[in-house]
């Protein structure tokens, strides 16, 4: 009995560890696909960087720069994405959005095949370089879902890892890596993932995808130091700090919510109507009417307009910058416009960028002399929940990026006003309408194929 009570133990020790050695390899190779995500958006972030630089010193450089890289540089760019990468146009967040609602089968990851999803780096770069009002973390989105799926593809194929994660697990857990890495903010992440991602699709939060996530940003942080994005924020809560607080969330809300609807309806939309099919037969010349309105604003506006807008919303946190005035309208329109362009670019940034500048006229109106950096953080949250309709990423992104955990409470109740205050404006998230345009149009080709084959 002894011995039979022995080998029944032994037995049992051996298969629990084969049992603990499965899961082991598998979070092994979690953590590698983490690790993928992490280092395609560091190698992103940088580029990004750069021509963000290259470009701010040739505008200085070269007034004339902006009026030939625009107008020649926009056609380009939406030439080589309509031919090369048809699904990296925009942000890139709609399509991950649309590649979890779409069913399984050879459709499913269209949106996001890696080979031309990883072209929407050297694309955003060219768009960055050339001065387009664009950012990199909606593209991060993309791109990171892409390098997971991939890589839990390849693992099944070889019968590695991932066996019980559906293709959508891994998408969500990618995309919103990419965003925790782009942004160097772990916990945003995760927030991203349940609220924008989780949205009317169904996600098994299985521990493995949190994990995956927080895994990309803390790879990021270990990288690049645990440093917030928008570094030297300090303020307090100001004097009245509701009645400031519903008046940011309520201008912010009345503008986030005409920049989704307009970012949605699409130039040909607004302009006249003899005008509209002339638009949509010409890409390339509409993108080139767009590139000379981009100079013309950034000119006006001494480059201001130009790129991410990472400078002047650093500057308003630390209360180094005083926004010129009606800045704010010209970045908001050139963010439009360069969204309008279809080259591929995000919004998540230059919404910020919007909000900073908001608040700051906000503040000038006001004659508000202190804390005026405090107005410029709850304005970048709630504006750039208004565009998205996402106010508890917004707050929780905002709190990451600049260390203000003291007025993350204030940050959410703006937000969330100025979710509801978009809705009026625009019904539909946009991002999720956007993401139903891309899943209609994978459709559409897709069924087409099948009648061509039959």
């Amino acid at each position: 009995m002894k011995q039979q009570s022995l080998g029944y133990r032994l037995a049992h020790k051996i298969q629990q560890t084969k049992r603990l050695s499965r899961k082991t390899v598998a979070f092994v190779f979690l953590l590698t696909g983490s690790a993928l995500v992490a280092l395609t958006a560091l190698l992103f972030a940088e580029m990004a960087e750069y021509a963000l630089a290259l470009n701010a010193q040739w505008v200085r450089q070269y007034p004339w720069f902006a009026w030939v890289a625009l107008p020649f540089g926009l056609p380009l760019i939406v030439w080589l994405t309509r031919k090369y990468a048809p699904y990296t146009a925009g942000s890139g967040i709609p399509q991950v959005l649309a590649s979890l609602s779409l069913p399984h089968g050879a459709q499913k990851t269209r949106l996001i095949a890696l080979g031309q999803t990883l072209l929407k780096i050297p694309l955003t770069f060219l768009g960055m370089l050339a001065g387009a009002s664009i950012g990199r973390e909606g593209p991060s989105v993309q791109v990171g879902a892409a390098v997971m799926a991939a890589w839990g593809a390849w693992c099944k194929k070889h019968n590695l890892a991932f066996k019980g994660m559906q293709e959508n697990d891994l998408m969500a857990a990618g995309a919103a890596g990419g965003l925790a890495a782009a942004f160097n903010a772990p916990l945003a992440g995760v927030v991203f993932a349940i609220e924008e991602l989780g949205r009317g699709v169904l996600l098994r939060w299985e521990r493995q995808i949190l994990l995956g996530v927080l895994a990309a940003g803390f790879i990021q942080v270990a990288i690049q130091g645990n440093n917030p994005h928008f570094s030297g924020f300090h303020g307090q809560a100001l004097d009245n700090m509701l009645l400031w607080v519903l008046v940011a969330g309520l201008v912010c809300g009345v503008a986030g919510g005409l920049f989704a609807r307009m970012l949605y309806k699409g130039a040909a939309a607004y302009a006249p109507e003899r005008w509209r099919g002339w638009m949509r037969r010409h890409p390339l010349m509409l993108a080139a009417v767009i590139g000379v309105l981009l100079a013309a604003l950034g000119t006006l506006y001494q480059g201001q307009t130009f790129g991410t807008g990472y400078d002047e919303a650093s500057g308003a946190l630390r209360r180094m910058y005083d926004a010129p005035f009606g800045v704010a309208v010209a970045k908001w329109v050139a963010t439009v416009l360069s969204y309008w362009a279809g080259i591929p670019g995000g919004i998540f940034t230059p919404s910020l960028t919007i909000g900073a500048m908001v608040g700051e006229h906000i503040a000038a109106i006001a004659q508000l002399e202190t804390g005026v950096n405090v107005l410029v953080l709850i304005c970048m949250a709630a504006f750039l929940a208004g565009a998205t309709q996402s106010p508890i990423t917004a707050s929780v992104v905002m709190m990451e990026m600049t260390g203000g955990q003291n007025l993350l409470f204030w940050m959410l109740v703006a937000a969330i006003f100025a979710s509801q205050v978009s809705r009026q404006f625009s019904p539909r998230p946009f991002y999720h309408a956007a993401g139903m345009r891309f899943r209609q149009r994978v459709q559409e080709e897709y069924s087409a194929e099948r009648k061509g084959a039959g």
